[in-house]
């Protein structure tokens, strides 16, 4: 017997997830083998169950399904389910296999389903680009917290914790009053999604929260230097020395 294309849900709506199910009832060789409600229990189930693919919503308390994804290492394939269109759709539609908007009828969803079962049959195909997909998120969205994996752990830093954020390499560690973590973004990502009054690049090397500022001040001819409130020293660019100015001018 040929095995089942195994399959997990992920929304936080019951009715949603119930709805799912149910159409799938009309596929024999798909396996539901997991419903989840959050990205949290998401994520554990991805990692122990390995499925074929998933159905995931976008919008979810907590733990985003944007955030859920980048917090793993090999995705299954995916098919988004939201009530949001929001989004850029069409590059989602270029990276994630479908996305269905909610309210969505048997016959898209089935075109859905089938697409999603040729892919994963067809050998050739070519793996999906996440950071394409993850770095389209909606570009006047904020962050409002920083998500760290650590092994098996996952820290979730509100953004009102963070002071700094420095740049290393390919990586960046995320500075705050007690903690320093190291994680896979440029410091272009954090730039574009923060508010900018809230967080100011001051540096190529360094972008810092306003609050945690306590003095500017000029050490030769057009060269700045930023003193943290925890005593910290930072070089200020040119053009970061302009952004200061006109924040708090």
């Amino acid at each position: 017997m040929k095995p089942k294309y195994r399959v997990i849900i992920i929304d936080d709506e019951s009715l949603a997830r119930q709805l799912v199910r149910k159409y799938l009832e009309e596929f024999s060789e798909i396996e539901v083998i997991a419903e989840c409600e959050n990205g949290f229990e998401g994520i554990k189930v991805i990692q122990e169950k390995k499925p074929d693919f998933i159905f995931l919503d976008i919008q979810m308390p907590k733990l985003s399904g944007f955030e859920m994804l980048e917090l793993l290492e090999n995705p299954p394939e995916i098919i988004f389910t939201t009530a949001y269109d929001q989004y850029a759709i069409k590059a989602f539609e270029l990276n994630a296999v479908d996305y269905l908007l909610k309210p969505f009828s048997f016959e898209r969803f089935k075109s859905a389903v089938t697409k999603t079962l040729e892919k994963i049959s067809n050998e050739k195909h070519s793996p999906i680009s996440y950071e394409v997909l993850l770095s389209s998120k909606n570009s006047n969205e904020k962050l409002d917290k920083i998500l760290i994996k650590d092994g098996s752990k996952i820290h979730v830093i509100p953004l009102e914790e963070v002071e700094l954020i420095e740049a290393q390499d390919d990586y960046v560690y995320i500075h705050t009053s007690k903690t320093k973590h190291l994680k896979q973004k440029t410091m272009k990502y954090f730039e574009e999604h923060f508010d900018q009054t809230d967080f100011i690049r001051i540096h190529r090397s360094y972008i810092v929260a306003s609050k945690s500022i306590k003095q500017i001040e000029l050490l030769e001819k057009e060269s700045y230097q930023v003193t943290l409130l925890n005593g910290k020293k930072l070089p200020v660019s040119k053009s970061g020395y302009q952004k200061l100015k006109e924040l708090f001018k």
